[in-house]
């Protein structure tokens, strides 16, 4: 039988939690954290109750861990969202008599111990794009439930996470939390994933993914919900593709319900060559790599892990100065933040200051890429689980 592991190199404390979140997988901008907190807790010996629809089968296995399935009708999260939601209800019921901490995420459960927020649906009202009435319907009656729930499960939890200053800000602003109750604690990363690349690996990486001399500027995100704001990088990119001495091409990596229709765009437009869409990869570490720079000008972003993972490859990161991850950038690196996400002639401004000294800036992400990859997704859970026990 396999001992409990370094259970006598930390205190007592918390002795069984319960974890609430749709999935426990290592992708996702939530998830991953999820996944990280759960397999830390495994590792130092605390019993380990996930209630999700899906685990990663290596968090599944590990000891010390249960998984409590939960059924997802028609392949949906809306229509799942209330069995998880009794599902974690009904293990914290179980949990009560022991020494147990029961973590919920934002609205998905109405269990008032723990809530880690990743989101704040009250801080960003989505565009409404779509034309379809029922994809329409479908995003109100979203909406409105998870700003009911959010607002139900944040108003009386003991102790709330959040990702960053920002989204501390957002939840007294908007839903009045007392901010005596929350607790800031940045995600992690996984250094040996995401790593400045040498000369040879990233000559390697650029002639695997066929990229010639041009340099190449990545954009990663959905192209289904313009939050990302990927229709102000288009415009401004558009806009730098008619001066004659713009030698960037824009990879952008992810799909979605538009990205059928920004593939026609660009190719009406003449921006095939310029603009190359790859879809859903599987291989973003290695695309990072091989790029020169990240974009993203998001109009909301509570965190943005996909930033700080390019960061930490060393790769300069042009984010909306309102995202999470932008209050880790030093002052060397200010010129990245882009002030206002719905304006094409800043972007565009800011591309064009990023391409005119990029040496400067590449040096200075480097320093900030050394001291993002000091802290490990294993830190992040260590000082999430200090705070539970």
């Amino acid at each position: 039988m396999q001992p409990r592991r370094n259970l006598l190199l930390y205190p007592r404390g918390m002795e069984v939690v319960g974890l609430v979140s749709g999935d426990f997988v290592r992708t996702g901008g939530m998830d991953m954290p999820n996944f990280a907190l759960a397999k830390r807790c495994a590792e130092r010996g605390i019993e380990t109750h996930l209630v999700a629809y899906r685990v990663a089968p290596e968090l599944a296995q590990e000891r010390g861990v249960t998984w409590h399935a939960v059924r997802k009708p028609f392949d949906s999260y809306l229509a799942a969202s209330p069995f998880l939601d009794l599902a974690g209800q009904r293990l914290a019921c179980r949990l009560s008599a022991q020494n147990s901490r029961v973590v919920v995420n934002g609205g998905n459960c109405q269990v008032h111990d723990v809530n880690w927020v990743h989101y704040v649906h009250a801080a960003y009202r989505p565009l409404d794009q779509t034309s379809r009435p029922l994809r329409r319907v479908k995003g109100i009656v979203a909406r409105a439930l998870s700003l009911s729930r959010e607002r139900s499960a944040l108003g009386s939890a003991q102790l709330v996470l959040v990702n960053s200053a920002r989204t501390r800000q957002h939840l007294v602003e908007h839903l009045g939390v007392e901010a005596a109750r929350i607790h800031v604690v940045y995600y992690g990363i996984d250094p040996q994933r995401f790593y400045p690349p040498s000369a040879e690996d990233r000559a390697r990486s650029r002639a695997k993914l066929g990229f010639g001399e041009r340099r190449q500027v990545a954009f990663v995100g959905a192209l289904g919900d313009r939050r990302k704001g990927f229709d102000t990088l288009y415009a401004a990119w558009r806009g730098l593709c008619r001066q004659a001495d713009w030698d960037c091409d824009l990879l952008v990596v992810g799909r979605g319900a538009e990205l059928t229709l920004w593939q026609d765009r660009a190719k009406s437009e003449g921006l095939a060559q310029r603009v190359q869409f790859l879809g859903f990869r599987s291989d973003v570490p290695e695309i990072l790599s091989a790029c020169d720079a990240l974009v993203a000008p998001t109009r909301y972003e509570a965190f943005g892990l996909g930033v700080q993972e390019a960061l930490c490859t060393g790769l300069p990161a042009l984010v909306s100065a309102e995202a999470g991850v932008a209050e880790l950038y030093p002052e060397a690196l200010q010129d990245l933040l882009v002030r206002d996400p719905e304006s094409e002639s800043e972007l565009r401004a800011r591309l064009l200051l990023w391409r005119a000294n990029r040496e400067r800036l590449e040096t200075a992400t480097l320093s900030l890429s050394t001291h993002l990859r000091q802290r490990t997704w294993d830190v992040m859970a260590d000082e999430i689980i200090t705070l539970l026990s």
